[in-house]
């Protein structure tokens, strides 16, 4: 169990790596931008879950491996320029999501393994699913991922949930690991594919209907200016938070 936990490890740092190689490319970045924003997003989030659970020295310090990976990942995307160039906008989300779910599985066995709670597990394996991508999109210059309307962090959420379901209630060690990743690939995917989002709460300021008394007001501006009581009868606009769905934000 714990060698596979391992070696999906450094596969989801592969995957993020490879993913800030891409915005590292987009943004126009020299090699040297490539291997930090690479760094960033493969083991940020980690590096993050580490300190808060009070591991010391975190991961990366004790199994340079972490590094070396990151290192051959960021001189074959180099070589290999022209091909992921011309891939990015396909391949980018689909490799984010592959990311989420690996390091979301990670933090969340992590923090389980330390004998912490379930509550505890699901934050520690959302934020390392999610952290490494904020801070290469805030060194990118991006709105991460995370703060948009997008299904992100409830895919996080909802994966690192199942897994903490199926460790306190244990099946098959493989099905344990299995599931929760994909659940978070079928919401994560579902997303990208069909556009899905959550609706968001907004400030909206709505005209109000005119009255029979504004628009003797309106009328009267023309021969003499409205009295102060005309003046109070006016409508005023109402302002009131307001759920927005997918769709109505599109417009």
């Amino acid at each position: 169990m714990t060698g596979w936990i391992y070696w999906l490890d450094l596969a989801g740092v592969i995957v993020f790596a490879l993913s800030g190689v891409i915005i590292a490319c987009r943004s126009r970045m020299d090699p040297f931008g490539m291997l930090v924003l690479a760094a960033m997003t493969g083991i940020g989030g980690g590096t993050l879950r580490d300190l808060l659970l009070g591991i010391r020295p975190v991961f990366w310090v004790t199994d340079p491996t972490y590094l070396w990976v990151i290192i051959i990942t960021v001189v074959s995307s180099i070589i290999g320029f022209h091909y992921i160039h011309r891939l990015s906008r396909t391949v980018l989300p689909v490799l984010d999501a592959f990311g989420l779910a690996i390091f979301t599985i990670i933090g969340a066995h992590k923090a389980l393994a330390l004998g912490h709670g379930g509550t505890v597990a699901v934050l520690m394996g959302l934020l390392t699913g999610v952290a490494g991508g904020m801070l290469r999109d805030v060194l990118a210059r991006r709105v991460p991922m995370v703060l948009r309307q997008e299904i992100y962090a409830t895919a996080s959420i909802a994966g690192a949930t199942t897994y903490v379901i199926l460790y306190t209630h244990p099946i098959h060690p493989y099905a344990t690991i299995a599931l929760p990743i994909l659940v978070i690939l079928t919401l994560r995917l579902s997303a990208i594919y069909w556009r899905l989002s959550l609706p968001v709460f907004a400030w909206i300021t709505s005209p109000a209907a005119p009255s029979s008394g504004s628009l003797k007001s309106q009328s009267a501006m023309h021969n003499a200016a409205p009295s102060s009581n005309e003046i109070e009868k006016t409508p005023r606009s109402k302002a009131r938070v307001r759920m927005l769905s997918p769709k109505r934000r599109r417009r």
